[in-house]
């Protein structure tokens, strides 16, 4: 039996959400330099770290950086809530990494201190990986503006520089979230069953779900969010069978065209002053992963779309999806 010190005391739905986290295979590793277990995270900045680079964020104080220890310390609802938001750290090093100049070495688990503080103060402090146009700005709190929503963490960046550089503004066109409701009939990876979680990638862009263990028709209702750049592709999906002493198998892929949604969504611009209506499909074929046509609906205010899946190059599986379109104005 775990006897985990996040399983214990009061505030139990708050700690599990953490262990949950916790549980995605991006956060077994640091995020700044790969090594194996990290024990404390950056409640502010949402990406779990190991002792070494834990030593370099003290050093850049509270306001860039607020380390706690996942295992010791006593964490607050509001920054259990943050972490979470965030989604760890492939959402997060999405963000922060999105453009790490070519030959730039990233430091690895046996990187000097030196290495790693003049990595994650570029990361961090300077943000010279991000898009001028995605720069994230402290609020007078003394949180940084990935501690609020899931939209306004991206969304604060545009409008913060909107006025000296509309580069972001063209690159990116909004905001999508997916909302993963649940998969059925997936494929059996272990002896019985299944543990299995979903990678949604977008362009450059990758986030998961939790790991959902010993069920081949997961519920996971999980909401991720990705930003769309103006030159958009296919959203990709992938199932795979988390495993903790090998690789992690796969359970299935597809791919959701965004065109129907996006087109319908800006051919009718303010979906707040319509009533409920449809305004788009994606149609069913030969060519794509769809087990129904897929409607584009406006439903109180929000351009939104359900899509049911068959999962693709694997025996068995389905996967049923929600998308929502939010412009950057919204």
């Amino acid at each position: 039996m775990s006897n985990h010190p996040l399983e214990l005391g009061g505030a139990a739905s708050g700690k599990r959400r953490l262990k949950d986290l916790l549980l995605q295979s991006d956060n077994r590793v640091c995020a700044d330099c790969g090594a194996p277990d990290p024990k404390w995270a950056s409640a502010n900045i949402g990406v779990f770290i190991c002792l070494k680079c834990c030593g370099v964020h003290r050093s850049l104080g509270t306001h860039i950086s607020k380390v706690l220890s996942v295992t010791l310390d006593e964490w607050s609802d509001d920054e259990i809530d943050a972490m979470v938001e965030v989604g760890g750290n492939t959402s997060a090093n999405s963000i922060y990494e999105a453009f790490v100049p070519e030959g730039y070495a990233k430091p690895g688990p046996d990187a000097t201190h030196e290495q790693r503080s003049k990595f994650i103060r570029a990361k961090y402090e300077l943000q010279e990986f991000l898009k001028p146009s995605l720069r994230i700005v402290s609020l007078p709190t003394g949180k940084s503006s990935l501690q609020s929503t899931a939209s306004r963490k991206i969304l604060g960046g545009f409008r913060s520089n909107s006025s000296q550089n509309s580069e972001g503004m063209v690159e990116f066109i909004g905001l999508l979230k997916v909302k993963v409701i649940k998969g059925t009939n997936l494929a059996i990876r272990d002896m019985m069953s299944s543990d299995p979680y979903v990678i949604l990638t977008l362009g450059q862009q990758t986030v998961q779900t939790t790991v959902v263990r010993s069920n081949l028709n997961p519920v996971w209702n999980q909401e991720l969010m990705l930003s769309v750049p103006q030159r958009f592709g296919p959203l990709k999906l992938r199932v795979f069978d988390h495993d903790t002493f090998s690789s992690d198998d796969i359970m299935g892929e597809a791919e959701v065209d965004l065109q129907p949604l996006i087109t319908s969504a800006m051919a009718f611009g303010d979906a707040g002053m319509f009533g409920d209506m449809q305004i788009g499909k994606w149609l069913k074929s030969h060519d794509n992963a769809l087990i129904d046509d897929s409607t584009v609906n406006i439903v109180d205010g929000k351009v939104k779309q359900e899509v049911a899946l068959k999962l693709q190059n694997v025996e068995s599986g389905e996967l049923y999806l929600e998308l929502e379109w939010m412009p950057l104005d919204q």
